[in-house]
């Protein structure tokens, strides 16, 4: 096998970090979490959870990719002071493949969604140059979503073909070149859009909604939903950051590269607030429309300004490439794992991976809205389903086993892995040390019961 490659340069593994962690949970989901969860509040509260959650679980991951510099399964095998590590541990490494077989069963086909957006607006099957009604709004979104599955499967086919060009080059050549360009050309998108809706008449109602926290919502019940968005937010529990780091060099100050990770994420994240809460609320729109706002709602809010086929192409080209910039990662997880692990060849892993995600995911879900609507399980369709188990299901016990395993089993060799033996930050890494064996685990735990169990635990709280 070919001598495994490393990042070239810090900024450009951050950018792929970056990359992989600024997908539809920042830019979908995070926005209708916000109007759903009493806007500042949840603001303040994902802030908090991102530091005291999100940056020590990056550095968990990061400790046990780089320390193997092995795929996401073979990470929880070698030897740890002369002593060989149970084989049981590379469990928690075939949970995460099994997360990331579940977000991307979905992930992908919310890629078609945006596509047949643009394609739409393109060909004038929706025109958002003049206003349109909250039932028309809704009437498209029925038509060529719901009730569509032919055309989605067309797009979510495209979509995947062109990971699959970009996977086929490598991680240097094809996933680290394409972030240099994704990801300012995310920003210049997501930067033009929060302009135009500042400056739009009424738009501080909306951005006094975002920031303005009512401390009445901040509860137990919210900080746990919060946490959950952080893990999604962040990548954390599917492999992605071990993989990741995997291929980094043994010098690269982790430390900072996490905390920049989290930072990037966390300004993007807010400026797709500023980039929506305006807008609605300069068009009187409710901003707690759930996972429908970005898909029903915000066409109207288009359809209003001036340019709004424009404005509304350049929106959903920012949704593709977050998208984007997240699967490619995502993917990567089980294709070095089929590559190194059981020795396949890149190409046919990428495309046994491609291929086995479109058929036993990406089908399912687009057919879930369609032919398969009547198969629902525990209330939820298979879109949702695969949403919800890898989401609340298989991302935390991943989670939970990584943090065991660097508390538990590589002890002090996780500590000189994170300070470059002991030459970085060493007070601080031993306090993260003890706050990831002995505290950290509980609030996991306090996510899974919520994510299994909600209304126990919410009665309880």
């Amino acid at each position: 096998m070919s001598k495994r490659q490393t990042w070239s340069s810090s900024i450009t593994y951050i950018l792929t970090l970056a990359g992989a962690t600024i997908g539809f949970g920042a830019t979908w989901r995070f926005p209708y979490l916000v109007g759903e969860n009493g806007g500042g509040a949840y603001v303040l509260v994902f802030i908090l959870a991102m530091i005291l959650v999100g940056v020590p679980v990056l550095w968990v991951e990061n400790v046990i990719g780089r320390r193997a510099h092995k795929n996401s399964i073979d990470a929880f095998s070698g030897e740890v002071e002369g002593k060989k590590i149970a084989k049981k541990w590379q469990i928690v490494g075939y949970l995460g493949i099994a997360g990331a077989f579940g977000i991307m069963a979905y992930y992908m086909v919310l890629g078609g969604w945006v596509i047949t957006y643009i394609s739409s607006i393109l060909n004038g099957s929706l025109d958002l140059s003049k206003p349109i009604s909250a039932p028309l709004a809704l009437q498209f979104y029925e038509s060529k979503i719901e009730h569509n599955p032919l055309m989605i499967g067309v797009w979510t086919s495209i979509f995947v073909g062109v990971n699959w060009i970009i996977l086929k080059k490598g991680i240097i050549d094809g996933i680290e070149s394409s972030m240099k360009y994704l990801m300012p050309l995310l920003l210049l998108c997501l930067l033009i859009m929060v302009i135009r809706n500042l400056t739009l008449p009424g738009a501080m109602e909306g951005v006094r909604f975002y920031l303005l926290p009512d401390f009445s919502k901040i509860t137990p019940r919210l900080f746990i939903e919060v946490l959950g968005q952080v893990f999604f937010a962040l990548s954390l529990g599917f492999g992605v950051m071990i993989t990741l780091s995997s291929y980094l060099q043994k010098n690269e100050n982790m430390i900072k590269t996490a905390i920049a990770t989290a930072v990037i994420n966390t300004i993007i994240a807010l400026l797709a607030g500023f980039m929506i809460f305006p807008s609605l609320s300069s068009f009187g729109l409710s901003p707690n429309q759930g996972p429908s706002l970005v898909f029903q709602t915000l066409p109207i809010v288009f359809s209003h300004l001036h340019f709004g086929n424009i404005f509304a192409i350049v929106f959903f080209l920012l949704l593709i490439i977050a998208a984007l910039t997240t699967s490619l990662p995502i993917y990567e997880v089980i294709i070095t794992a089929l590559h190194e692990k059981f020795k396949l060849s890149r190409i046919k892993a990428i495309n046994i991976t491609l291929g086995f995600i479109f058929i036993c995911g990406n089908i399912p879900c687009i057919l879930s809205y369609g032919a398969w609507r009547d198969v629902v399980w525990q209330g939820r369709n298979i879109f949702n389903n695969f949403d919800f188990i890898s989401g609340n299901v298989l991302f935390v016990l991943t989670s939970l086993g990584t943090l065991l395993f660097v508390g538990f089993v590589l002890k002090d060799e996780a500590k000189k892995e994170l300070s470059n033996n002991n030459t970085l930050n060493p007070r601080l890494v031993n306090i993260w040390y003890v706050y990831i064996k002995f505290f950290l685990p509980f609030f996991i735990l306090l996510i899974f019961i919520s994510g299994l169990f909600p209304q126990v635990l919410y009665k309880w709280l």
